[in-house]
């Protein structure tokens, strides 16, 4: 038995975290959860029935991690061999992008696409504003650093990358040049490669 569980589903934000599991290169065991009949131990272990769902068997117990940015957060800070952790100088922009994405990326996406839109003099009371000032803000960004933190990967870029990356595959976000590119690098990455195969995998599967 592994020392990871993951609870996912192949058409789902478990996608990062199977990502994230594969760049900190650990093994892990998969539950796939059906949208209908949850397993009860999702439940147990978080109410929300939400995945992902990651159990850590660790030496001092289970510990139950939920939300992707937090799942890819734990996995680079216990699972240091991975080097995805920020330098002292890449802090900032690893911790600020990170709930950048978590929060003013992830909103405005939603409120798009379910048809939500912010009126221009109430802007300022929603935390990302409008979609159009957080896609600037991701452009300026990676239009002057090859990755969240500059020049070197960081667990921060399995993230944000996917919110970008999944955003372009499904058209959420436009294909500007710089996301574009940022895609393109992240893509080419061994662990992405192998953690998306699966998905793929089982997506076909599913299908059958």
């Amino acid at each position: 038995m592994a020392d990871y569980t993951l609870f996912t589903n192949p058409m789902s934000r478990g996608q990062i975290a199977r990502w994230a599991l594969h760049e900190a290169g650990v093994e892990y065991d998969q539950v796939l959860v059906d949208w209908a009949e949850k397993p009860a131990e999702l439940i147990s272990a978080n109410t929300m029935g939400k995945v992902p769902t990651l159990i850590h068997c660790s030496e001092t117990g289970e510990r139950v991690i939920t939300e992707c940015a937090a799942i890819c957060a734990y996995l680079a800070e216990v699972e240091p061999e991975g080097k995805l952790l920020p330098s002292d100088a890449e802090l900032a922009d690893y911790y600020r992008w990170m709930f950048f994405a978590a929060g003013p990326v992830e909103q405005a996406i939603v409120g798009r696409s379910m048809g939500w839109e912010v009126p221009k003099e109430r802007e300022g009371m929603v935390g990302f504003g409008s979609l159009e000032r957080v896609l600037d803000t991701l452009d300026d960004h990676f239009s002057n650093h090859n990755f969240v933190c500059g020049p070197r990967f960081t667990m921060a870029d399995v993230y944000v990358g996917s919110q970008i990356d999944w955003g372009l595959n499904f058209g959420s976000i436009p294909p500007r040049e710089s996301f574009v590119a940022y895609a393109e690098r992240i893509q080419a990455r061994d662990a992405y490669k192998a953690a998306k195969a699966i998905d793929n995998q089982l997506i076909q599967d599913a299908k059958k």
